[in-house]
């Protein structure tokens, strides 16, 4: 019987999309088979992916129909992804089909422009991509091939050639396959362990008691880390020495995410650090109560180490960077170049200076450019002695920090959102709880965070009034959860939201001044 089989590769740019199509091409005529593949580029690297489709005609010769350049949708044999935001786009675009489709793809993800574009988390759900790839899919075979191709020291796109060739969707041998790696000649021994890896994962898999056969070899093969075990991460780590007596006062519960704070405090200035967090946490303590102490800190704990340019050149000079570059590009004992482009503002340079020293310049620069600092363009080789030089002094100045420009602004709004959330504690846990969250707003660099700064100090006066007002009034403080709640929501969706925002807390404050809280609730829900 004559039997034609479409496989579609949607990849990015950079994933060995056109390599993988190639190899299937080459091993469909190794095996006897007749095949062709065609590419469409697409605009890889900023909004879609170039489409890679292979056929395989299994048949006689003279019944070969003329091959198609574009798969059609519903009748995909093959759907073959390195990235799992890829499944979703055939998807959508309606190619695999329940009755047909075979789709292996790596669960790893590559965010969307869509998806960086909101100030908070606007990552589309991972648990939905799985939901439409088992709902449009005969079967689904997905794992994470990029956490396997690194552990293996492969390439994703070869983990998955053997996974493919694991489900036996296509009449294609594994001998095949491995006879299309060494034809093609792109770094065939790393290809072929990769091919082999994701050959017998799959396999064990799919039969966890029976063994691997046709795979040269499964020791060492396990499969990947799930996210049910992300959290021991978490757990691992222990405090710094000496904070053993002060971590025991906190709840049990707490005492991983603490620990991990302090050992973050401590690699970013010092231990003295570090103790002054755990100061700031002790008020939320001595309440007892464990929710608002959570909710505050780890906020806190991200706040205390903003990046400053000092933080990014300790980071971008540290051993452990410079061999992670190494493994990833596998450079082995080659020399490697590193050139890293920076570009601070006004802000950042003299912010890593003396409070008193630099105080006059920035208020002189804040009126002179309310809506933008100048930045200063930097190519820094860091791998070279002076670039490298340059950036450890730059990393020596964390001893100014704790009495420099940045460090004194960052503080004192710190002190200023701690205390509003111990107000609003006295007021009521759940709007202390929200205002505790507030303080993600706080993000970024630059103009983006001069930018959302404001908004989150605009939010805490705003709260305050509102809360005021409420509790003068005897009522509840549902409207004033509402507005923080609504607040913080509106910022994060992105900078289009931000006057709205602002404007529905005056309009909100302003209903309450008026003791007319049903019209402030009715401008909440609206929004």
């Amino acid at each position: 019987m004559s039997r034609l089989c479409s496989i579609l590769i949607p990849a990015v740019g950079g994933q060995g999309g056109g390599v993988l199509a190639e190899w299937l091409v080459e091993a469909g005529l190794e095996a006897g088979l007749a095949s062709h593949g065609t590419s469409i580029p697409g605009v890889a690297q900023r909004t879609g992916s170039t489409t890679y489709y292979v056929e395989v005609f299994e048949g006689p010769s003279e019944a070969a129909p003329a091959f198609s350049l574009y798969p059609i949708p519903g009748a995909l044999d093959v759907l073959l992804a390195p990235e799992f935001m890829e499944v979703g786009r055939a998807v959508e675009a309606g190619f695999p089909s329940p009755e047909r489709t075979t789709i292996v793809a790596s669960t790893h993800r590559l965010y969307s422009i869509h998806e960086k574009m909101p100030t908070g988390r606007g990552l589309y759900p991972q648990a939905d991509l799985e939901a439409a790839a088992r709902a449009f899919s005969r079967r689904l075979v997905a794992f994470d091939a990029l956490a396997v191709a690194r552990e293996h020291g492969t390439e994703v796109n070869a983990v998955l050639l053997g996974a493919l060739a694991a489900t036996e969707a296509l009449p294609i041998p594994p001998d095949a396959y491995r006879a299309a790696i060494r034809r093609r000649g792109v770094a065939v021994e790393e290809n072929l362990r990769g091919f082999d890896v994701g050959l017998a994962l799959v396999r064990r898999l799919e039969q966890p008691d029976a063994p691997a056969p046709g795979s040269t070899s499964t020791a060492g093969v396990k499969p990947p880390a799930t996210a049910a075990g992300a959290g021991a991460v978490e757990a691992s780590v222990s405090p710094p020495a000496g904070f053993a007596e002060a971590l025991a006062r906190f709840p049990e519960g707490l005492r991983p995410l603490l620990a991990v704070a302090l050992a973050r405090l401590v690699d970013y200035q010092d231990e003295r650090y570090a103790r002054r967090y755990l100061e700031r946490l002790e008020p939320f303590r001595a309440r007892g109560d464990e929710p608002l102490l959570r909710a505050v800190a780890r906020p806190l704990a991200v706040w205390m180490t903003y990046e400053d340019a000092v933080r990014v050149a300790d980071l971008k000079t540290r051993r452990s960077r410079f061999e992670r570059i190494r493994a990833e590009v596998r450079a082995g004992e080659a020399e490697i170049e590193v050139v890293d482009y920076l570009k601070p503002d006004l802000d950042e340079l003299y912010g890593i200076l003396p409070h008193r020293l630099v105080a006059p310049l920035a208020r002189w620069a804040e009126r002179r450019w309310p809506h933008g600092r100048p930045t200063v363009g930097q190519h820094v080789k860091t791998t070279s002695v002076l670039g490298f030089l340059r950036l450890r002094l730059l990393a020596a100045l964390r001893l100014w920090r704790p009495i420099s420009y940045r460090a004194r602004r960052e503080h004192e709004r710190m002190e200023r959102w701690l205390a509003a959330v111990r107000r609003c504690a006295d007021w009521d846990r759940d709007l202390a709880v929200e205002v505790a969250r507030a303080a993600q707003l706080v993000k970024g660099y630059g103009e983006v965070r001069r930018r959302l700064s404001a908004r989150f100090d605009d939010l805490l006066e705003r709260v305050l009034a509102a809360g005021a007002l409420e509790a003068a009034a005897g009522r509840g403080f549902a409207v004033t959860r509402d507005l923080a709640a609504t607040y913080r929501r509106l910022v994060l969706e992105g900078p289009d939201h931000e006057p709205r925002a602002a404007a529905l807390a005056a309009e909100v404050v302003r209903h309450l001044e008026q003791n007319d809280p049903e019209a402030a609730t009715a401008v909440l829900k609206a929004a």
